[in-house]
């Protein structure tokens, strides 16, 4: 049964991050994360994705992918990489002056709690069918990715009421530093070929997405950020995830679905047949 990895395809897991809206997920993810001053620090100073953006995203999807569909052996593998460059990264907020260490559990627990809360808010807001016993399971679910990322378990919140009493707990120790605002900058307008841009509708389709994403950040983050909070951008960011995924739903599953995620259902259909032939 390692082949169907620590989820499994009757998980609330496999439900959520197997559907195509949450590529907005990811991207309200990184506005979320951004406002940690310590977490905003070690991505503004380690990381590739200004001069590497689409392969700093894609290792980001490849991860999660193999965490989520992979075996367990694939995932415990993809963990350990992430560990093993956590230890080497490590600095001081230059606005605080305050140091700090990527493997730090209270960092690696904002990072997890903003990603699992992204996913959950999107995937509901377009329309997947999540009861709210369906999203405290998924929040227990992800207790288990917490830990191979190398947080105790002891401190990885497991149910909904869990999650928001530690966003309301670690709010004040939130700010927008200048990292965190010219990382949003940089998500609404990245740096695209001159091809791209002019060939293709690339920096439009890239502009609305990161729209869409921050439209769904909680109404406290975009007043963060200096934008209102009104609740008519929430209606509208629904309206429009709810229509994109309806419009994607007739799309033929290679298209519609994560490689990652039919490579899943693959082994799961075959893992019954393997255990007979074991018998």
């Amino acid at each position: 049964m390692d082949d169907l990895g620590y989820f499994g395809p009757d998980s609330v897991t496999w439900r959520l991050h197997a559907d195509p809206m949450q590529w907005v997920g990811g991207v309200r993810a990184l506005f979320l994360l951004s406002l940690h001053p310590l977490a905003m620090a070690g991505v503004d100073q380690h990381s590739t994705y200004r001069e590497d953006p689409i392969g700093r995203l894609q290792r980001t999807g490849d991860y999660l992918a193999a965490v989520t569909f992979g075996t367990k052996a694939e995932a415990d593998r993809a963990a350990a990489r992430v560990r093993g460059v956590h230890r080497r990264v490590r600095g001081v907020e230059p606005e605080s002056d305050t140091p700090y260490w990527a493997p730090d559990p209270e960092l690696l627990l904002w990072v997890h709690c903003g990603e699992i809360d992204s996913f959950l808010t999107v995937g509901k807001r377009a329309g997947i069918r999540v009861s709210a016993a369906d999203a405290d399971r998924y929040v227990a679910e992800q207790v288990t990715a917490a830990e191979l990322i190398g947080i105790p378990r002891e401190l990885v919140p497991s149910s909904t009421a869990e999650l928001a009493d530690y966003f309301t707990a670690t709010r004040p120790t939130l700010r927008t530093t200048a990292a965190a605002r010219a990382t949003a900058r940089w998500l609404f307008v990245p740096p695209m070929p001159t091809l791209v841009q002019l060939a293709t509708p690339a920096r439009a389709v890239w502009a609305s997405a990161a729209g869409l994403a921050f439209a769904t950040l909680p109404r406290w983050a975009r007043r963060m950020y200096g934008s209102p909070g009104l609740p008519t951008t929430d209606l509208g960011a629904s309206l429009t995830l709810w229509s994109l995924r309806t419009a994607t739903s007739v799309l033929p599953a290679q298209l519609r679905e994560p490689p990652a995620y039919r490579a899943a259902k693959r082994r799961a259909a075959e893992t019954p047949l393997r255990r007979l032939s074991a018998v």
